[in-house]
Formats: C-alpha cells, structure tokens, sequence
C-alpha cells in the first residue's frame, strides 16, 4: 500500500470511535506521526530541494554574466523560399500548468503565458531566469493532458467536504511525490500480464501486455463524493471548450499561428511514454477531447475521433518519445494487450502522418545496437540494448523512427499497403508553457522548479539510471518546420499531413529535399528551385514510383545554416530497404561535405573539418563548415523492383551542449556523466521509392 493510500485509510477509518479517551489520544499521535514520516517530512525535503520557496536561493549560486552571448539577438531572420511555399518554425507540443505534472512541478504559467511566450514576449521562472525566444515562433499547438482536464475545476467550490479540500489541496500544491504517486494510480489497478514468458523473449522485442485502463477516480479529486467522476466528467468538457476559445483568441496568422490540440497519454511503468499529440485542422473540434481515461488504446482512439470529428472537423496523431515508450509504438500491439489487424493498419495509415523524432527526453531516430550501427544514433541516446527478459528503461528494436520506417517497408510486402509512411516533426514536450524554446545557452529547464536554475539542472544522481537524470536524460528539445503555401491554421495542417516537413535539434537550418527524374543541374540558379522541377518529382514526404526506369532518380539537397548558429558539417543519406531475402537493411552515407572535402570511398563518411569548441567560453568555430550545402545525388545501389525510403540529416559543427554552458554559469568545469559538446542537426522527413506507386 503506498504512503497516500496509508494516510487516508488512517483518517477513514471507523475503529476509533470505539475506543477510549486515552485510546483516541493515542490514535491521535500515532495518526499525526504516520502524516509526518510518511507525508510532511518526505514533502517538506522535497520543496527545499525542487520546490518554488527554495528556487530562488538556488538561483544565487550561478552568474549569468559568464555567458557571452553567442548568437545576434535579431528579432527575424530571412526565410528561404520554395516557389509559392514557405517555410515556418512551430512547437507542436507543450504543457502548462493546466496539465497535472506541469502544475505538481511547479509551473506557474498557464495557456495565454504559453501562446504570448510563442509570440516573443518573456517569462521570469520561478527561480527568477528570463526565459525568451530570440526569434519568435510562426505557429504553436498547446498540448496539455487531457486526462487532467476538469478535474480541479471544482476546487474553488465553497461546500467541499474537508475529504475533497485535501485532494485539491494536494494535487494544486507543486510536489513530484504527489505526481509520482499519480501516475502510479494511473497505471490502474489490474495486473500485467503477458502472452508469451518475459524471460524467452528476445531482447528488445516488445511482448504483448493485457492491461485494464484506470478511471477517472484515479484522480483524487475525482473520489471523495458521490457523483464525483461525473462531475470531473463534465467539467473536462467545459474545460476542453475554455482551451478551444483560446486557441481562437489567440490565433493570428502571419503573426502566430495556434492549432488547437491535446495530448492522450497512457502510462508506462518506469517513466516509460506511450503519448499521442491530437492535432485539428480547423476550429471545428469535437465536443470532448478523448483521453486515456475514456479509451486504452490508439485503434480506439482513431476511431472515436473519426467518428467525432465531423463536418469541417480533421484531426491527425503524433506518437512522442518511441525511444521511452519500451517498444510499444512500433510493435504490433496496442497498450492494452490486442493485436493490429489490416484494418486497424489502414486506421493509422490514415490518421498517423508523423512522429516526434526529438524532445526533451531525447532522440527517437535511431540507437546503437538496437537495428542501427552509424555513430550519430548516440545523439542524445542514454539507452542501453536490452537485454533478454528486460521489459523497460532500454532500447527496444520497435521504439525507433528508423526501424518504425523498415517496419512499414515490411508490412507492404504482407499487407499491400505501408501503414509507418511517417515524417519527422521535432518538438520541446517542455512543461514550462515556453514553446520553442530551444537554443542551449539559454535554456530554463522544462520542468519548473524541479529544474528552474543551473544547480537544480546540473543535480546528478548515481542511485538513479542516465535516463532519469535531468543532466544525461534531458534536453532542450527540438522545434517543427513545415513548407506551407501560408500561415493559415489549414495550410500548415495540410503541410503537416502531406509530411512536407521536418525537424531539428532546435538551430533553424533550412532545407529543401526532392527527388524525380529527368532534373536538370540548371535548377541550383534558380532561387526558388521548384520552378525547374519536372512535375512528376516529389518533395519530402512523397513517394516517387520508379517502376519503368533502369537508371536512380537524383535527389536534391539543398541545405542552409541558421544564421544565428554555427556552420553546417555535412549532409548525409539514410537509406532503408527490404533486400531479395525478404530482411530489413540500412545504409548511412555521407553525400556533402564542407571546406571542400570528400567522403572516404571505404567508410562513405567526411574526413573531420578541424572545427573546435573552446569549453571555458563555448566559442565555436566560424571559420570551418559551411553557410550552405547544395547536392545532387544518384544511389549507386538503385534497383528499380526493390521498395526503399531515404531521409537527410545535416549535421552542424559541433558547439557546446546546455550543460556546458550551465557548468560555466556555475564556476565549474562540465560533468563528465554528458558529453561536454554536441552536433546540433535536422532530419527530413522522407521520400519512398516504390515500384508501385500511384503514377
């Protein structure tokens, strides 16, 4: 029986009308001593370490005037075209304090903080750091949980029982005990149980798990009254109606673009994700926002939106954080234990364009070991392979982008049909209300007080694993560009469902990625590049059909540094493709490198370009890499029969990571538990290749 569990069984129970004077006395003390071990004492060390009182003393210790400023604080930046489109830089994906975790962090800023923070106007966190965006956002999507909503709704109510006072008391009060113990009731109650022993499976594989979803009595504040869960119940609608109508306010195209979603988020055991983001199209929303709480499994999920969203309603999914969801989001099961049949493929072929391949939490493309074996899938990875009979807190073979893509390869040769034709998005997932906000030098944490200030960021914990650490585990996250004809809310919703877009590590590098046949070397002169494309070529995102040629398609590549970051390194092509055995392979290869040099013919990879960071100031190299990468490209490999896709990533020069710069803040020297630099990069959503095709 857990702590909060203990305590309120003491205080409800009965016995103690039966016993004496000196018996209740008794009871008493014994009661007020159980709440101080097991409540008062635990909570009060926890504020004096992460709480909001305690922020700002700790905010003291760090000197920001050790950071010089590393990049030119311009308000706006030139935007490369793309004939009629352009490209614009979203957050899809942030938390306020509407959501519970946010809240119970210590999060003070609510759903118009976050939509002003997008527009380019400050907030003091509660240690007292200015949190800004150098160039503000073009569109933003607030994703709080909807599991949450509603249930506090209540609690300024005057005829709470003192049950019901205490329950909003402790889920309103900042506390990560009381969050821990939340998302523990939200687990729910029955067993796991598995279809195969845990200790025969392969390593890395995930087994399917019969799980019963929890209600919303999971939520204290939703138990202590009769009708309590209906009330929470229709204060999530009227909750879901308030977040719409402010989305609506705020929505201003050209200056700030607001799509309307959520977040649906069933809960893994140790911090493991399988979240879904909710993105609408219109103003034209469903009457409630379908949370876990209402259906356990994303099948579920498609379909009762599909049957909710109506008229002028359009939706579409974004599965975050594979790398923490321990092999359920590419595997062929759902959370609560059933099996995809065709239909249920064709369900999320339909309404799952996209996944978050990087936030906070880390990287989703790909790790070492787990199916991939090209150095950068250590980015941001502190994920070890599993190993046989491991059921989390590894690297699963179906918990990344790259193997969800081969996966997709696999199930057309099966099904006829590839349900995992994904693009990349990249968001923060920050529970801050600071969308996009991503530059490391500056960053603020993204979990409130928990992580407001350098001391409480740079915390290391040798009892916990690296993933669970703020220093090793977390990240600034990653921001969205799309190539929309304008900046409409419908515009970007249907760059995002075409998947004409990518992501990146936060630097806003442009990029511009085709493939077609018949593309003449002339189209570099022109500035807007797409005019000269055959119309039979294909942007990211697309599938090109080859059936009929004998010779590759070229692809184009056309890369541009943030003007306010270091160079570009090098461009490089991930291919995947299902070989004359019927096996999933893979290849990385450098195709572009910067200073004028080439790729090794026996590793394919760019000699090192001398770029260097100086660790005690973080200046970078300027005088190496690249302000833009323009590449024609033809695989060698090409078979005309054979399905494949490809994406780019370009990678940057390296420049210091947020905890270098934080140690400096510090007086200290960075920790060896993180690496001390990073290679910030992009990744394109990618192009297919298939025999098949539609022509």
């Amino acid at each position: 029986m857990t702590w909060l569990k203990a305590v309120i069984a003491f205080i409800r129970a009965r016995s103690f009308r039966q016993l004496t004077v000196a018996g209740i006395a008794l009871s008493f003390l014994v009661g007020a001593l159980i709440i101080w071990l097991t409540v008062a004492r635990p909570m009060q060390n926890i504020l004096d370490r992460d709480g909001i009182d305690t922020a700002a003393r700790d905010y003291q210790q760090q000197d920001d005037s050790r950071i010089g400023s590393t990049v030119t604080h311009e308000r706006t930046a030139p935007r490369p075209r793309q004939a009629a489109k352009q490209l614009y830089w979203g957050d899809l994906h942030i938390h306020t304090q509407e959501s519970f975790d946010s809240r119970l962090f210590g999060n003070p800023f609510g759903i118009e903080d976050a939509y002003r923070f997008a527009a380019g106007e400050p907030l003091t966190s509660v240690s007292g750091e200015t949190l800004q965006l150098t160039r503000p956002l073009d569109f933003v999507a607030i994703t709080d949980h909807a599991e949450g909503f509603g249930t506090l709704s209540h609690c300024d109510s005057d005829d709470l029982s003192w049950l019901e006072q205490m329950s909003c008391w402790l889920m309103t009060t900042p506390n990560p005990l009381v969050f821990a113990e939340l998302v523990g009731q939200l687990r729910g109650e029955a067993p796991e149980t598995r279809s195969d022993p845990v200790a025969t499976s392969p390593a890395g594989v995930y087994q399917a798990i019969t799980r019963r979803a929890p209600g919303l009595s999971a939520f204290l504040t939703c138990r202590f009254s009769r009708g309590a869960t209906d009330r929470c119940r229709d204060n999530a609608a009227l909750a879901w109606q308030r977040f719409t109508q402010l989305a609506d306010d705020f929505n201003q195209p050209g200056t700030l673009t607001t799509l309307i979603g959520y977040e649906y988020s069933p809960v893994l055991p140790n911090r493991g994700k399988h979240h879904r983001n909710v993105i609408f199209r219109t103003s034209t929303v469903p009457d409630r926002a379908q949370s876990f709480l209402d259906t356990s499994n994303a099948i579920e999920l498609w379909r009762g939106l599909a049957r909710d969203c109506t008229g002028d309603c359009d939706f579409l999914t974004i599965p975050h954080n594979p790398n923490k969801s321990w092999g359920l989001t590419f595997s062929r099961h759902t959370w609560d234990g059933l099996t995809y049949q065709e239909s249920d493929w064709q369900l999320r072929q339909a309404h799952e364009p996209l996944v978050e391949i990087f936030q906070v939490k880390g990287a989703s493309e790909c790790a070492v070991g787990v199916g991939a074996t090209d150095e950068e899938c250590t980015f941001e990875q502190v994920l070890p392979p599993c190993v046989s009979g491991q059921t989390t807190g590894c690297a699963f073979t179906t918990g990344f982008a790259r193997q969800g893509l081969k996966l997709g390869l696999e199930l057309e040769q099966s099904l006829g049909l590839n349900p995992l034709h994904l693009g990349f998005v990249g968001a923060t997932d920050s529970h801050n209300a600071n969308p996009g906000d991503v530059e490391e030098w500056d960053w603020g944490g993204a979990t409130g007080s928990v992580s407001s200030s350098a001391l409480r960021r740079l915390r290391e914990s040798p009892q916990s694993e690296p993933f669970k650490v703020n220093l090793s585990g977390n990240n600034p996250g990653g921001i969205t560009a799309v190539w929309a004809d304008n900046p409409s809310r419908e515009a970007i919703f249907d760059a995002l469902a075409r998947r004409e877009t990518y992501a990146t590590s936060g630097p806003r590098i442009a990029i511009r990625f085709f493939a077609g046949y018949g593309i003449d070397s002339s189209i570099w002169e022109d500035v807007n590049l797409t005019s000269g494309l055959p119309s039979s070529s294909v942007t990211m995102g697309g599938v090109l059909r080859t059936d009929g040629y004998k010779t590759a398609p070229t692809f184009m590549v056309w890369a541009t540094r943030d003007p306010l970051d270091a160079p570009l390194q090098r461009v490089q092509m991930v291919k995947g493709w299902i070989d004359n055995s019927g096996n999933s392979q893979e290849r990385v290869t450098d195709i572009g490198c910067s200073d004028g040099l080439s790729p090794d013919p026996e590793t394919h990879r760019c000699p090192d370009n001398g770029a260097s960071v100086d660790l005690e100031t973080c200046a970078y190299s300027l005088r190496s890499g690249a302000s833009e990468m323009k590449i024609s490209w033809q695989d060698p490999e090409f078979d005309a029969q054979q399905d494949a896709f490809y994406y780019v990533r370009v990678l940057m020069n390296p420049t210091c990571r947020w905890s270098t710069y934080d140690a400096i803040r510090l007086g200290k020297a960075p920790s060896p538990s993180a690496p001390a630099t990073i290679r910030e990069r992009a990744w394109t959503s990618p192009i297919w290749l298939s025999p098949n095709a539609p022509p």
